[in-house]
């Protein structure tokens, strides 16, 4: 038998799933919201967002006389039972020079940890030029327990700096890391190791 609807029913219909509809866009912005910030934050140096550069982009800048002064910056979440720092508090360079710096991380529990680094630069004018050709924080970390690494973060300045009004006349940048406890520690997750062997370290200087 079939059923007629009232003109009130198909318009309720109507309503509902036109209201479906802008939930599941709602929700399917929601999700995409995120990378998209990421990528926004990444192509524009918005809140001191670095880049991140290949090694042959890297190849083709040429270092400037211009001085420049990078500080290092270390933290970890207060649930995070890690000691991590910089081997070095400031290092001096040029811009456009390439330069590696070495941060050390050590797991203080009796368990595996694995770790994910966020991180940013100051002034935050300066996002948009502190470029890494190679760093620990491209990748999450497992440390096993009371394990101690080295890590390198290897990275350049961008000349194109010097054209920026709003930048060009920074002294000194810091960069900072604070490290997190990644979601789902005690599963299975492949990571990149934290440590390259220090030969092949030393070749990309």
């Amino acid at each position: 038998m079939s059923v007629v609807l009232t003109a009130e029913a198909r318009r309720n219909r109507r309503t509902g799933l036109l209201v479906g509809s802008i939930a599941l866009a709602m929700l399917g912005l929601g999700y995409a919201s995120v990378p998209l910030y990421r990528m926004f934050c990444q192509a524009t140096g918005f809140n001191g967002t670095t880049q991140r550069a290949t090694a042959a982009q890297a190849a083709g800048v040429k270092a400037t006389l211009r001085p420049i002064t990078v500080r290092f910056d270390a933290n970890v979440a207060p649930n995070l039972p890690w000691v991590f720092k910089p081997e070095q508090v400031t290092q001096d360079g040029r811009i456009g020079e390439r330069k590696m710096a070495f941060f050390t991380a050590k797991n203080t529990s009796d368990h595996a940890i694995i770790g994910r680094a966020v991180f940013n630069v100051t002034p935050e004018q300066t996002g948009a030029y502190f470029h890494k050709i190679q760093c620990f924080c491209f990748n999450e970390q497992r440390l096993e327990p009371g394990q101690e690494v080295r890590m390198p973060v290897i990275y350049y300045v961008d000349p194109a700096m010097l054209d920026d009004a709003n930048a060009r006349d920074t002294p000194e940048i810091t960069l900072s890391y604070t490290f997190l406890e990644a979601a789902g520690t005690a599963g299975t997750a492949t990571v990149v190791k934290a440590a390259k062997p220090l030969d092949r370290i030393a070749s990309a200087r």
